[in-house]
């Protein structure tokens, strides 16, 4: 199997048995979010600023990977106009269950990043792409398209796993694993994230995702770094993520 194909079957399975990244928000979050008190995050633990967003009335934002019904039911409440793009069939369900439960419209196309993004140059005006890219091999392919797909001035918010991530054992005590982490290419690798159901992820450099983004074309405005979130990492405040901002 496609290892793209993999990662869809396998968070599909983490969606089942409640996974956090695919809890549908509350009739109750999206009520506040309609009257201005709401936050949402790209990274495990840190908001992302409202500043980063502007005014989302009337813009045409893209979830990216963003599926799950956790931030788009948001940026609809605050009066975008919305449509995700997600490999997992249940993370674009849940997108349809906050929809109807609702009332509003969003576009969903359960389709895979890696491919060309199915939209016509300059078609958004945000890109919204929480921490996914780890669940790819090449990431630049997908920064290049998501500056076609973005309009002149455009805004593109992505998070990103650091590469502290991908080399601790499970307690987060010892260095156990070589970098690039590629199960792909490493048979360790591959038989570990089997066994332990992490799916097939891929540790990044700064270099392919920063890097990857100025060659792209965009310009970076803003960063934060945050951590796992829970962990021994965490406890010791260890960055793990990063969240960048850019415009085109």
């Amino acid at each position: 199997m496609e290892y793209q194909k993999l990662n869809a079957k396998i968070i599909n399975n983490w969606c089942r048995e409640g996974w956090e990244w695919g809890e549908p928000v509350s009739h109750e979050i999206y009520d506040k979010a309609k009257s201005g008190e709401w936050d949402v995050y790209l990274t495990p633990t840190k908001y992302v600023p409202h500043d980063w967003f502007g005014d989302l009335t009337g813009k045409k934002l893209l979830g990216l990977a963003s599926g799950g019904g956790q931030q788009l039911p948001i940026f609809t409440a605050l009066g975008a106009d919305c449509t995700v793009l997600d490999y997992s069939e249940e993370q674009c369900n849940s997108e349809k269950i906050v929809a109807k439960r609702e009332g509003y419209s969003i576009k969903i196309i359960q389709g895979d990043m890696t491919q060309k993004l199915p939209f016509a140059n300059e078609s958004f005006d945000i890109i919204f792409h929480p921490v996914s890219n780890c669940y790819v091999q090449e990431v630049e392919p997908i920064f290049r398209e998501c500056y076609r797909v973005l309009k002149k001035g455009g805004i593109f918010l992505g998070g990103y796993t650091l590469c502290t991530n991908y080399i601790f054992d499970d307690e987060e005590k010892e260095m156990v694993y070589t970098l690039p982490f590629n199960p792909l290419e490493n048979p360790k690798h591959y038989d570990d994230s089997i066994k332990n159901d992490w799916g097939i992820q891929f540790s990044h450099t700064l270099e392919e995702q920063i890097g990857g983004q100025l060659k792209a074309g965009f310009t970076l405005t803003d960063l934060y770094e945050d951590t796992n979130g829970t962990g021994r990492l965490h406890e010791l405040n260890v960055p793990s993520f990063i969240a960048t901002r850019c415009v085109k």
